[in-house]
Formats: structure tokens, C-alpha cells, sequence
């Protein structure tokens, strides 16, 4: 049974099994090894010569399996320790409730995303989405019906970025952010329209009525001299003159500042 490592006593008592193991070991080959080197006869006379061979023959393959076995160990410890490293970087960029990448994980894929764009020459569109009247629904149908719906748009957007390649997070509370290359302005605007009317197709069902659902989007697009903070509030603008003009809209700005 592995002996998990939490406290200083955890790490002692590590030391004092691997200690065991390794005084075992040896044990058990400085036997085999005398066996072969003198026989089994006990009584039978020893020359300087046997002990000779004896010491570096032992030495030798002890130092071998015991190093052996040890880096095994620490090889084992170091490749679950990456995994470990990986999951814990994957949690900490993903939002839990819809599977989709967090603010962190998106900003940090997004740069990377405008640097390859950059690199190939293509346009660079950003959508942010809000969930219209989502504090309403909350307030009147509870929580739970509230991540229902959270995880109903995600899988919208999920959709749209298989569709399209695009790159989409949950952004914080009910707003989404995608970002998508290469696309014209009349096709992420045309994107942005199967976002728009994907969402209001869909309905939560609360055990009694059907809840309908509507998204407010707001995009931009540049074509070079990417910069993700600016496209961002850009979008955001956008979003929120969907939000003035009567919500369940797509608005669309051409220039980033």
C-alpha cells in the first residue's frame, strides 16, 4: 500500500520503508552471491582471492539493482507527479459546471490563438455573449434551474465551435466569449445569428413550463495588429448596445481601438 506523502511523519516513514527494502535487498543478494562465490559449505576454508571476488561481485551488482530499483521509484513518483501537474492545470482552467475553458484558461489560449492568426495572416473575430434577464431567472426558478440553463448555452456555444474551430469559454457568471479565425465579417455575423437563434430554440423545462432562453451578442473583427484586450472590450461594447436595443440581438463593431 503506497504511503501518501502529507506531513513530515509521512516522509519519515517513506525513508524507514525504503530504508528496509533496500537493507532486504541487499541482504538477500550478498547471500545469493556468497553461495555462489563459496558454495554452501560453510565450513569450507575462504581465500583472500573469494573474499576478493566476493566484495566486488556484491558490490557491484548490489550498487546496480539498488540504484536501479530507486530510480524505477523516482522515475514512477516524477511521471505521477506531471500527471498530477497536468489535471490540476486542466481544473484550473476549466469551469466546472459547463466543461468549458474559465476566463483563465480563455485568455490564456486566446493569446495564443492571435499570435498563429497573426503568423497566418487571418482575421480574428470576437463574440461576447450574456444571458438575457439570467438574474431574473434565478431569483424566480432557483439556482438549479439557473445552471440548467448556463449548461444549455454552454452547449450551444460548444456546437458552434465545433462548427467553426472557434475558441469558447464560459467568461464569468452568464457570459460567454468565443473567438474564431479566418471567417469574413458576414460569416461571423452569420455565425453569430446560429448562436443567437440556436440559444432561443432551446427551453429549460422546470417540471411545469417550458423556460425560454435568449442570448445577447456583441462581436468585432480585425484583419492584423491583434490585441486581445481591446478586441475584448470592443466586443463588450457591442454586447451592451445589444443589451440597449431590446436584448436576443447580435451587434457588431468593425474596429477595435
Amino acid at each position: 500500500m503506497a504511503i501518501r506523502i502529507e506531513t513530515r511523519g509521512d516522509v519519515l516513514r517513506r525513508t524507514g520503508k525504503v530504508m528496509v527494502i533496500a537493507a532486504g535487498m541487499t541482504a538477500v543478494m550478498s547471500f545469493t552471491i556468497g553461495m555462489l562465490v563459496f558454495g554452501r559449505d560453510l565450513a569450507a576454508p575462504i581465500t583472500v582471492g573469494q573474499m576478493q571476488l566476493f566484495g566486488l561481485t556484491a558490490g557491484v551488482f548490489i550498487s546496480i539493482a539498488l540504484s536501479g530499483a530507486m530510480s524505477y521509484r523516482a522515475g514512477l513518483l516524477m511521471l505521477e507527479l506531471a500527471h498530477t501537474r497536468r489535471e490540476l492545470a486542466q481544473i484550473s482552467q476549466t469551469d466546472q459546471l459547463t466543461g468549458l475553458l474559465n476566463r483563465r484558461g480563455f485568455d490564456t489560449e486566446a493569446a495564443a490563438a492571435l499570435d498563429q492568426a497573426q503568423a497566418d495572416g487571418a482575421s480574428v473575430a470576437v463574440l461576447m455573449c450574456d444571458i438575457d434577464h439570467f438574474k431574473s431567472i434565478n431569483d424566480r426558478y432557483g439556482h438549479e434551474i439557473g445552471d440548467r440553463v448556463l449548461v444549455e448555452i454552454a452547449d450551444v456555444l460548444r456546437q458552434f465551435a465545433i462548427r467553426h474551430g472557434a475558441l469558447v469559454a464560459r467568461y464569468g457568471g452568464e457570459e460567454f466569449a468565443a473567438v474564431v479565425t479566418g471567417l469574413s465579417h458576414e460569416q461571423t455575423a452569420h455565425g453569430a445569428e446560429e448562436i443567437r437563434r440556436d440559444c432561443a430554440a432551446r427551453t429549460i423545462l422546470d417540471g411545469v413550463t417550458q423556460l425560454p432562453v435568449t442570448i445577447s451578442i456583441g462581436f468585432t473583427l480585425k484583419n492584423s495588429g491583434f490585441d486581445l484586450g481591446n478586441l475584448m472590450r470592443t466586443a463588450d461594447q457591442a454586447l451592451y448596445a445589444a443589451k440597449r436595443h431590446g436584448r436576443d440581438r447580435v451587434e457588431h463593431a468593425r474596429d477595435a481601438a
